[in-house]
């Protein structure tokens, strides 16, 4: 099986023809895309945010920040997870 790169080398063909769109927040994830809302800051830490925008101001809500991705996902996993059930 060959090497997974990063989600920001993928070419942005390669990416809408496994996502359906063009998201730069589209990453991989083992043999799974995500799309997820999360962002590295300046501080070196991860911030993941709502995926919807909020009607009035445009933003999105923050959902947390965390020192790592791992951590991060793992955040949004949980938050998809309480969504559901």
């Amino acid at each position: 099986m060959p090497e997974l790169l990063p989600w920001r080398w993928f070419p942005k063909l390669v990416l809408r023809h496994l996502t359906g769109s063009i998201s730069t927040a589209t990453r991989t994830t083992g043999l799974r895309i995500t799309n997820s809302m999360i962002r590295k800051l300046k501080s070196g830490e991860y911030r993941l945010y709502s995926r919807k925008k909020n009607a009035k101001t445009g933003k999105r809500r923050n959902l947390g920040t965390f020192p790592s991705l791992d951590k991060a996902e793992a955040h949004e996993r949980a938050v998809q997870y309480f969504k559901r059930h």
